[in-house]
């Protein structure tokens, strides 16, 4: 680490402890240049992928809109909110162990779809015709009829 005083690159820490509620780990350095003492702060880097929409417009990952749209399609469904929390959990859980800077808006919806289809058949139904934008009654008949073929008897 720099020292901010001198600019010498070697460092001893002093004292390490937690801090802002385990979300960093602040350290006590003392510079062996002009042994002066400095305070840094260590955060786990999360990376946010973009997501890149239907018409190519580009934006921040925000899974509030993932958990309001969850919430429409359970409404009125025996679907707890920590059910949705841990589906939601999940799908950014591989967005970031993707790696990836971009992600498709599709992708994300299709990995959305995979879990809401084990948790809850209607509630799935319910977020792929907003999803899907089916356009006629028959799209979603061909979306209900791959939904019957899927269930084990």
């Amino acid at each position: 680490m720099r020292c901010p005083f001198c600019g010498h690159m070697e460092d001893r820490v002093v004292d390490s402890r937690e801090a802002q509620e385990g979300q960093a780990t602040r350290r006590r350095r003392e510079c062996l240049g002009c042994v002066r003492r400095f305070t840094t702060y260590e955060r786990i880097e999360e990376v946010q992928p973009s997501v890149v929409k239907k018409d190519g417009r580009r934006e921040p990952f925000d899974r509030q809109k993932i958990v309001e749209g969850l919430r429409r399609a359970c409404q009125k469904r025996p679907v707890s909110a920590e059910q949705i929390e841990e589906l939601v959990a999940a799908v950014e859980r591989q967005l970031q162990e993707s790696g990836e800077r971009e992600v498709r808006s599709t992708a994300i919806g299709e990995a959305v779809m995979q879990r809401l289809k084990a948790l809850d058949q209607v509630a799935y139904v319910r977020f792929a015709s907003v999803y899907r934008a089916f356009r006629d009654v028959g799209e979603f008949m061909s979306e209900l009829a791959g939904l019957a073929q899927d269930k084990p008897r």
